[in-house]
């Protein structure tokens, strides 16, 4: 499966990564890949949708631009969370002691790999 292949890919080739998932629009989890309780990182992208149209709507009401993605730093760990179109994001969990722009560059370019799958 594609999309298991590039989480794989992404959380491998990143250091002190905990987990990557392809959520739907609902933050419902299509495709996960993590070395942590799947439970936890289906938990966490549950919840950014929320977090995702709220910047949305703080950010852009009315100038016509998009979020990307953003990152969210916590005392453990920076969560990096990014649109793929209008119906799907892609979460991923970090550790603190990975280098941040290390790990959004991969993530970038997994966001590029799964819109081609999409």
């Amino acid at each position: 499966m594609p999309y298991q292949n590039i989480l794989k890919g992404l959380v491998d080739q990143t250091p002190h990564a905990v987990g990557a998932i392809l959520v739907d629009w609902e933050g419902e989890a299509v495709q996960e890949f993590c070395h942590c309780d799947p439970y936890e990182i289906r938990f966490i992208a549950a919840h950014q949708g929320i977090i995702l149209s709220r910047l949305k709507e703080m950010h852009c009401s009315g100038q016509g631009c998009a979020v990307e993605d953003v990152v969210v730093t916590a005392t453990n760990g920076h969560l990096i969370i990014g649109c793929i179109d209008q119906d799907y994001s892609l979460v991923m969990n970090i550790g603190r002691e990975c280098p941040v722009m290390l790990a959004l560059h991969r993530f970038r370019d997994a966001i590029g790999q799964l819109k081609k799958e999409i």
